[in-house]
């Protein structure tokens, strides 16, 4: 009797080695989540501290400013260049702050404490982007020459240069996500650190007014164009900035000022438009869903428009309902053309899991006409989508660096694929780089944490970081999931 049942374990232990190991139903939300957040480390510029732990780092651009004889240092790297570009790094702000917000009290106290390191990073320097009356810096370093080199961020030597609008120029979109990541912020840090908040908030108020009295898009000013573009120009307008803008000022210092601003702009800023979209470009979702609160809290049915405008979306990603319209990959991912899609999971998956939260503190659910949708139904779309990135999907491969044993190994990172100055402490010039750039061995240095861009429409993957649009990390795909991590980590059974 004991000879078929060697034979059938022989036969199941085949089976399953089939399967790539990462393939299974249980993840680790709560080391997913700390890796998250020790990513940003490995974006730092400016001088790092003795408690950096991702020590194949060093100190980078410590002259960025001298142009203007402006103290410029620090913040973050957006992905995998060495660019500082204010709006993107305003957008990651703002995403991490409220991931601290709404699920910061879910978290280990050294994860909390991390992220608040993590939002500080750049909060610091984005107070140091709004610092002069009447002018915002929005850009450091040169992208097209930047993008021509494979250099490590320690060895940097092409020109840092600054790109600052000066009233009456506008820059509404860059100026408004500033004044919302400082916003958002404050409310992050006023347990911690009253003073600093008081700080952030006062500076909030500051960028928003020179967004609002100045409108237009930042990209628009010919100073500014040829380094904004292609990379992060405005393409979904200024508009959604002032709001998302407002919104938080509002959500922050509780002034009735800005609630009347959303209420009295709503419809000539585009409130209605672009319902589907939330990233660094277009805020609308996230705006509806933002605001939303105030109507689901408070019955301020002058915001009605807002809440119905989340729903829609909401219900757009419900595969039962008769308005879903979302892409899904064979394997499950939401899929957004364009490249660096994960951006859009992350996202979308954040904006699941607030908007379930706020309809369960006050006890609604979601009519998306055909289906009336629970909002743990809400929170099961989110973790299908942490799922996929950790590695339920049909490469079996965890998209986050560092996480599980099978993740990307040569992901699109000067940082990462060049050896640290540490192990090779002669300097590699611009195109020495390029042997690094160009070899099939994996980067010498681990990115813990991570996510890159993800999978195509197919769900293929090559594992190349000459496909940038696939393996480059940035920073606003990870700050959104920081929240989403934190929340599932707490809440690991939902169904």
């Amino acid at each position: 009797m004991e000879f078929p049942s060697l034979v059938f374990l022989f036969s199941l232990l085949l089976l399953l080695l089939q399967f790539p190991p990462c393939r299974s139903s249980y993840h680790d939300y709560q080391d997913a989540l700390t890796k998250s957040i020790l990513f940003f480390e490995g974006q730092r510029s400016g001088f790092l501290p003795q408690d950096q732990r991702l020590t194949w780092r060093a100190n980078s651009g410590l002259s960025d400013g001298w142009m203007y004889n402006t103290d410029l240092t620090g913040g973050y790297h957006d992905a995998g260049d060495n660019v500082k570009f204010g709006f993107p790094m305003a957008f990651t702000t703002t995403m991490l702050a409220w991931s601290v917000i709404e699920f910061g009290d879910m978290m280990p106290s050294s994860d909390r404490r991390n992220a608040l390191v993590a939002i500080r990073w750049a909060t610091d320097f984005l107070l140091k982007m709004v610092s002069q009356p009447n002018r915002i810096f929005v850009q450091v370093g040169d992208p097209n020459v930047d993008h021509s080199c494979w250099e490590r961020p320690e060895d940097m030597d092409t020109p840092r240069t600054v790109y600052a609008v000066d009233a009456p120029n506008p820059a509404s979109d860059v100026a408004a996500e500033t004044a919302a990541a400082l916003a958002a912020s404050s409310m992050a840090f006023r347990s911690s650190d009253p003073g600093y908040a008081e700080t952030l908030l006062r500076n909030a108020i500051t960028a928003f007014q020179f967004a609002d009295n100045y409108r237009g898009a930042y990209s628009d000013n010919s100073n500014i164009r040829d380094g904004a573009c292609p990379f992060y120009c405005d393409f979904s307008g200024y508009q959604d900035e002032l709001l998302w803008g407002a919104a938080w000022l509002r959500r922050a210092s509780q002034d009735n000022s800005y609630l009347s601003y959303i209420e009295n702009n709503g419809k000539t800023l585009g409130a209605d438009d672009n319902i589907n979209e939330f990233g660094w470009d277009n805020k609308h979702a996230g705006l509806n869903v933002l605001v939303s609160k105030e109507v689901l809290e408070g019955n301020m049915y002058t915001l009605q428009s807002y809440k119905a405008s989340a729903d829609s979306f909401m219900c757009t990603l419900i595969p039962e309902s008769s308005s879903s319209h979302i892409e899904y990959t064979p394997g499950g991912l939401i899929y957004k053309p364009g490249g660096s899609n994960l951006q859009h999971a992350t996202s979308i998956s954040f904006l699941l899991l607030v908007y379930a939260n706020y309809l369960d503190r006050t006890s609604q659910a979601l009519n998306c006409g055909n289906v009336i949708v629970a909002p743990n139904h809400l929170r099961l779309q989110a973790k299908k989508q942490v799922d996929y990135i950790l590695g339920d999907n049909p490469k079996g491969l965890s998209y986050m660096v560092g996480y599980s044993n099978y993740y990307p190994q040569r992901i699109h990172h000067r940082g990462s694929s060049l050896p640290s100055t540490k192990d090779h402490p002669q300097f590699i010039s611009c195109k020495e780089g390029s042997v690094y750039f160009n070899s099939t061995d994996p980067n010498p240095n681990v990115l813990v944490g991570a996510v890159v861009g993800g999978p195509g429409d197919d769900d293929g993957y090559e594992d190349d970081r000459v496909d940038f649009r696939k393996s480059e990390p940035t920073t606003y795909i990870n700050a959104p999931f920081v929240g989403v991590l934190a929340y599932l980590a707490a809440n690991p059974n939902i169904s």
